[in-house]
């Protein structure tokens, strides 16, 4: 596998002081039987305006549950959120129009043309059908897509879905951009190119929140990162820890030595 990609997270400074995403005590239950699947418990986080923030974890440790209470998908149980200034529970129309979200599963218009998936989503959130389409060629040629803009989507690659997915997500200029495991499935040639364009992006000063179960990902991209285990934030700094670590190397950073390797 290669390397990370040459834009390296930049260090938090001082002019990041101001708040893009705070939660307090956020709770996710879903009503399964007579107790209840208790996927997110007692959440509290804060991610500062133009920071890189990872959400670590192994499939189900409730980092989509999370992403997905931040974006108003999921309605949560207990505790509150804000995002970009706005109270996601009181202010879902607030929040979503100062987002952009890339989800697990594609969802790009299969009956679009690549420009027209970003021009209307343009257009949804108020743009003219002029500067709409400006925006869209912006973000193609940007996302080396120049090339695919009448194309179908059914005819892209699987990593060239996902940069139209993000270009979808940036035709608004949203304050925060979620990208919930950006990379899963694709090959490592389209993954490699994803963390340039996604590197590239919060050199911009983007702010940005990575789900995934990738480490060398999440070492690679975020300036600071939290654990999700069982639908808890770990402590700062502990291990991570499976029954096997053999496999749960393996599957978190792509090797097969067992070692254990810290996070905070």
């Amino acid at each position: 596998m290669k390397t990370a990609p040459a834009t390296h997270p930049r260090p938090v400074t001082p002019a990041d002081t101001a708040t893009a995403i705070r939660t307090e005590g956020l709770r996710k239950v879903y009503r399964r039987g007579q107790d209840g699947l208790v996927a997110l418990e007692c959440l509290d986080l804060t991610v500062s305006q133009g920071e890189f923030f990872g959400l670590l974890g192994t499939n189900g440790a409730g980092k989509s549950t999370t992403i997905g209470m931040l974006t108003t998908l999921v309605t949560p149980t207990a505790g509150n959120a804000w995002v970009a200034g706005h109270e996601v529970s009181a202010d879902p129309v607030g929040v979503k129009s100062r987002i952009g979200v890339v989800s697990q599963a594609n969802t790009l218009d299969r009956a679009l043309t690549v420009l027209d998936n970003l021009a209307f989503r343009g257009r949804y959130f108020g743009m003219s059908a002029p500067a709409a389409r400006r925006r869209a060629l912006e973000l193609l040629e940007q996302l080396a897509l120049a090339d695919k803009a009448s194309a179908k989507t059914h005819q892209l690659s699987g990593g060239q879905a996902r940069r139209v997915m993000i270009g979808r997500a940036l035709m608004h200029l949203p304050e925060v951009l979620f990208l919930d495991e950006p990379t899963a499935g694709v090959d490592p040639q389209a993954r490699e190119d994803l963390w340039q364009i996604i590197g590239s992006l919060h050199e911009g000063g983007q702010t940005v929140v990575l789900t995934t179960h990738y480490l060398d990902e999440a070492e690679a991209l975020c300036q600071r990162l939290a654990v999700i285990d069982h639908g808890r934030l770990r402590p700062r700094g502990q291990r991570i820890r499976t029954g096997d670590p053999v496999r749960a190397a393996a599957r978190l950073s792509g090797g097969a030595d067992g070692s254990q390797r810290r996070v905070s």
